[in-house]
C-alpha cells in the first residue's frame, strides 16, 4: 500500500493489539491516527479505551454510544428472520461489524481521513466483515490491516513491541484475559487458549455473564414479552427501548443460566474454529419470536422463511450485510412481520426457556374451532380428508418399483 496516508481512522478497543496499532501506524505511515470506539454495550471497556488513546498521544478520539442503533437497526432486523448460523450461533460478533464499519467510514469522511484501519487478524472472519462492509459503503476507501503487514505474529512479540515503545498496556499476564473475547449487548464470545482443543471442556470460571444452570435458582422466573411488527416492545407490560429490552432479557437470562453455547464453527476463510458464547437475551428473544410467529404467520410463509434463514445467516456471518442480496431478502422478511403482533408467556428455569403461552388479539391464525377434537362438523367435515389423502397418494401408488 502506498504511504500517502495523512490520516487514518482506527477501530480502537483499548486492548493490546489496537494500542500497539496506534504506534505502528504512526511509525510506518507517518500519519495522524484518529481512534473510533463504538459503545455497543461492552461494559467496562469504553472509559479505559478513551483514556488509553489519550495516553498514546491521539488528538482526535471518538467514542459513540451506539447501543440503541445497534439493537434497533441491526439485531432486531436480523432476528426477524430467526437467524442462527449453522443451526446454533446467534451471530453476536458478526452483526456488530457492519455498524462499526459504517461509523469508521463516516468518521473518515467527516475528518478528511485517507484510510481506515482495524485490528482483525489474517485468520479470522472479522477482517472480511469489516472490509466488505467498508467497500460497500465507499468503494474508494483505503483499508490498512496491520496483521497482514507486520511481523508481530505472537503475543510475546506484541508485548516486546509495547515495552520498547512505552505503550501503556498491562503486561501482567496473570491479570490479562486468558481468551480472545468480544462483547456487546447481544453476546460475549471466547476463543483461543485451552478452547483451541475441542475436546477440552470450557472452564467454569471462563463464563463472565451467566450463572451455571446447575447453580441457577431452583424457582422458575416468568416473563411476558409483547411483539409489534415482529419486534419486542415491552416486557411484563412495561414498554422499553430496543437496547433496554435486550439488556433486561440479558439480566434475567444470565441469572437463570440461559444462553451458553460451545460450538465448532466453519469460518468463511476456510478454518474450523471452536468458540464459546453467552447470549442470554438473544436466546430468550429467539424462542419467544418463534412462539408468536407460530400463531400469526401463514404456514407456507413460515416454511419459506425457514428455508431462506440459512442463506440470510450466511450473508451476515460472511460479511455481506450491505450487499444487495441481504438487503432484498430483508425486504421480504420485513414484509412477513406486519401481522406478527401479540404476547408470549414464558418461564426461565436452569438454562431452559419454556414457552407457556402465546396470544394475538387481532392477528392470530389459530382457530380453536378447527383444532378441536370435539364434534365440529360445521367448520370441518372429516369426510373431506378422504379425497385429500387419495389425491396425494396417487404418485406414491404409481412410483417405480425397485
Amino acid at each position: 500500500m502506498s504511504k500517502e496516508i495523512n490520516k487514518v481512522v482506527l477501530a480502537y478497543s483499548g486492548g493490546l493489539d489496537t494500542s500497539i496499532i496506534v504506534k505502528w501506524l504512526q511509525e510506518k505511515y507517518g500519519c495522524e491516527v484518529i481512534t473510533y470506539t463504538a459503545d455497543l454495550g461492552q461494559v467496562g471497556e469504553i472509559d479505559s479505551a478513551k483514556a488509553k488513546a489519550k495516553d498514546l498521544g491521539v488528538k482526535q478520539i471518538f467514542v459513540e454510544d451506539l447501543k440503541e442503533e445497534f439493537v434497533k437497526d441491526y439485531v432486531f432486523p436480523m432476528f426477524r428472520a430467526n437467524t442462527i448460523y449453522e443451526e446454533q450461533y446467534l451471530l453476536g460478533t458478526a452483526i456488530a461489524r457492519p455498524l462499526i464499519s459504517k461509523k469508521l467510514v463516516d468518521t473518515a469522511n467527516k475528518c478528511g481521513a485517507d484510510a481506515i484501519a482495524h485490528g482483525a487478524t489474517g485468520k479470522g472472519n472479522d477482517q472480511v466483515r469489516f472490509e466488505l462492509s467498508a467497500y460497500a459503503l465507499n468503494p474508494d476507501i483505503k483499508i490498512i490491516a496491520p496483521w497482514r503487514e507486520w511481523d508481530l505474529s505472537s503475543r510475546e512479540k506484541l508485548i516486546s513491541y509495547a515495552k520498547a515503545n512505552n505503550i501503556p498496556v498491562d503486561f501482567d499476564k496473570s491479570n490479562s484475559a486468558p481468551y480472545s473475547m468480544d462483547a456487546n449487548l447481544l453476546h460475549i464470545s471466547y476463543e483461543g487458549m485451552v478452547l483451541e482443543d475441542p475436546w477440552v471442556e470450557a472452564p467454569e470460571d471462563m463464563w463472565r455473564w451467566t450463572v451455571s444452570p446447575k447453580n441457577a435458582p431452583d424457582k422458575h422466573e416468568d416473563l411476558e414479552i409483547e411483539f409489534f411488527n415482529g419486534d419486542p416492545i415491552s416486557i411484563d407490560g412495561k414498554t422499553l427501548s430496543p437496547a433496554k429490552i435486550l439488556q433486561k432479557l440479558n439480566d434475567v437470562g444470565a441469572a437463570n443460566g440461559i444462553g451458553r453455547l460451545d460450538i465448532t464453527e466453519n469460518r468463511f476463510v476456510g478454518i474450523k474454529s471452536r468458540g464459546c458464547y453467552e447470549t442470554p437475551g438473544g436466546t430468550i428473544l429467539l424462542n419467544a419470536r418463534r412462539a408468536i410467529e407460530s400463531i400469526t404467520l401463514d404456514r407456507e410463509v413460515t416454511h419459506l422463511k425457514s428455508e431462506l434463514m440459512p442463506k440470510f445467516a450466511n450473508y451476515i456471518y460472511n460479511g455481506f450485510w450491505f450487499s444487495p442480496e441481504r438487503e432484498n431478502l430483508q425486504k421480504f422478511i420485513d414484509s412477513t412481520q406486519k401481522n406478527v403482533n401479540g404476547t408470549v408467556k414464558l418461564s426461565l428455569y436452569k438454562g431452559n426457556v419454556i414457552i407457556k403461552g402465546r396470544k394475538s388479539e387481532k392477528n392470530s391464525l389459530y382457530s380453536a374451532n378447527l383444532a378441536t377434537f370435539e364434534d365440529d362438523m360445521d367448520s370441518y367435515d372429516h369426510k373431506d380428508a378422504e379425497g385429500f389423502i387419495a389425491l396425494n397418494a396417487l404418485r406414491l401408488k404409481n412410483k417405480p418399483k425397485n
